[in-house]
């Protein structure tokens, strides 16, 4: 005899089908939230600063949501443009230094640029790789990204230490825009084979949103291999 399935009551069909609706488009509307705020944020910005003859806002009757953030965008790539030339360098060396000699403003412009040029400069390495550590105590693990190697006088102090330790950004959960940088030795960090997108979405959905099966199946088919290679190498 085949068993029965018991029906679902009409109240238990409408609450999942409003948390199927839910799942649908709570993530649609946020992100439109998100874009429209961000945008009017820029335009807000920037507008004020644009000279009325330039702006089309003043001949036509109704504002163009996005026209100070394009206008941002192409002024920042013309002064990039135009930093790469000999006249266009003169004149970004003439403002550093002008900033660097007035007080107070050069600590906060100095430190400005550093950050800049340094995650900028490694943009193909810093933050793309996550890994575990054992956090805040032995047995315990959390998520962090691997940042960069320890420079400058931290690693020659952990040089004369015997240490070779790795900056790493620890962020907390469920909003990872403010965090700790923690210097972990190598050697006891744990690689992590998914992608750090995937990393923050794990540590932002509070562990709910795992990488896909298929792709953790395809980095476990490939895990031997890749040690078949490696003893091959040796």
């Amino acid at each position: 005899m085949t068993e029965l399935i018991p029906r679902q009551s009409l109240a238990t069909r409408l609450r999942n089908n409003f948390l199927t609706g839910l799942v649908i488009c709570a993530p649609i509307a946020i992100t439109i939230w998100l874009t429209w705020t961000f945008i009017r944020w820029a335009d807000s910005w920037v507008k004020p600063y644009i000279p009325a003859r330039y702006n089309p806002e003043s001949y036509l009757q109704f504002a163009i949501p996005g026209f100070g953030l394009l206008t941002a965008l192409i002024l920042i790539t013309l002064v990039g443009f135009l930093g790469k030339n000999l006249i266009g360098r003169s004149i970004v060396e003439f403002g550093d230094g002008l900033f660097n000699r007035t007080p107070l403003v050069r600590t906060v412009h100095k430190s400005l640029k550093q950050i800049f040029e340094t995650v900028l400069k490694d943009k193909g390495t810093s933050f793309n790789k996550a890994a575990m550590i054992e956090y805040p105590s032995p047995g315990l693990w959390a998520i962090v990204f691997v940042a960069t190697d320890a420079r400058g006088e931290i690693a020659s102090k952990f040089k004369a230490m015997g240490k070779d330790m790795v900056a790493c950004f620890l962020p907390p959960t469920p909003f990872p825009t403010a965090g700790f940088l923690v210097y972990v030795p190598r050697e006891k960090l744990v690689p992590l084979d998914m992608s750090a997108e995937d990393a923050a979405k794990l540590i932002i959905s509070v562990g709910l949103v795992t990488p896909p099966e298929k792709a953790l199946q395809l980095i476990e088919g490939e895990e031997p291999q890749r040690k078949a290679k490696s003893k091959k190498k040796s």
